[in-house]
């Protein structure tokens, strides 16, 4: 009898090689460019609260952050083939696996899924069915860090904190912001309040007194200087 698993094991091995590294041409995103490069360049990624990053998995010729912000990850999160709290000696007759692909602008959601399944027919493994998560899928999107909004934002965050701060060109995370950038056709810039050891979509999540503190302080200080005028011009439409 074929093994549901062992051809499951196979046709996931044909997505990425050995160091995660994506082979379905779909999947590799056109928008890591210069400037998106030169915005990623010098901002931290390893943190002594956070969990250690693998330098050795991930796109092999881009840096650790370009990997985290400028690219696209598959990722295989849940896998089960039979009962494995009480396997059986016989073979199953189902494998399963819930998969994830991470994607940022450049890449065309619509063909993710026909992409995969061109793939993996090219393999040899039509049998493998692909099923689409009944949640959907957010729509990736990026503002450009030359954008007169982030210099605002920017630039009040400086006179509050007293520093400057980071500045990613899209967040790496799952977020609806589609719904303002592509329905409501409007800048967004977001100012995420927290730190990389908050436990996030774990049971422990949390944050910390004085990240609240400066949260407040941030923001009272943004928003003063929203109301006091001088906000980029709005757009042409």
């Amino acid at each position: 009898l074929a093994d549901p698993a062992m051809i499951l094991a196979h046709a996931l091995t044909t997505i990425t090689d050995r160091r995660g590294q994506i082979a379905i041409p779909e999947w590799r995103p056109d928008s890591l460019t210069p400037a998106v490069r030169a915005a990623l360049d010098g901002l931290p990624i390893d943190s002594e609260d956070g969990p250690a990053i693998n330098a050795d998995w991930g796109e092999e010729s881009l840096t650790p952050v370009e990997r985290a912000y400028g690219w696209n990850s598959f990722a295989v999160l849940a896998m089960k083939s039979g009962v494995p709290e009480a396997p059986v000696n016989a073979i199953s007759a189902h494998a399963r696996a819930t998969c994830q692909l991470r994607y940022v602008v450049g890449t065309d959601p619509e063909d993710i899924l026909p992409a995969l399944r061109r793939h993996l027919d090219a393999h040899g493994f039509e049998a493998v069915r692909i099923e689409p998560h009944d949640r959907g899928f957010f729509r990736a999107t990026r503002l450009d860090p030359d954008h007169p909004w982030v210099a605002f934002v920017a630039e009040s965050l400086t006179r509050s904190a007293g520093r400057a701060p980071h500045i990613l060109p899209n967040l790496a995370g799952s977020l609806p912001n589609d719904s303002f950038t592509d329905i409501l056709g409007l800048p967004t810039v977001w100012v995420p309040h927290s730190y990389r050891g908050c436990s996030q979509h774990a049971p422990n999540e949390h944050v910390l007194k004085p990240v609240c503190r400066d949260a407040l302080r941030l923001m009272a200080g943004l928003f003063w200087d929203l109301g006091e005028g001088g906000t980029p011009a709005r757009a042409a439409s």
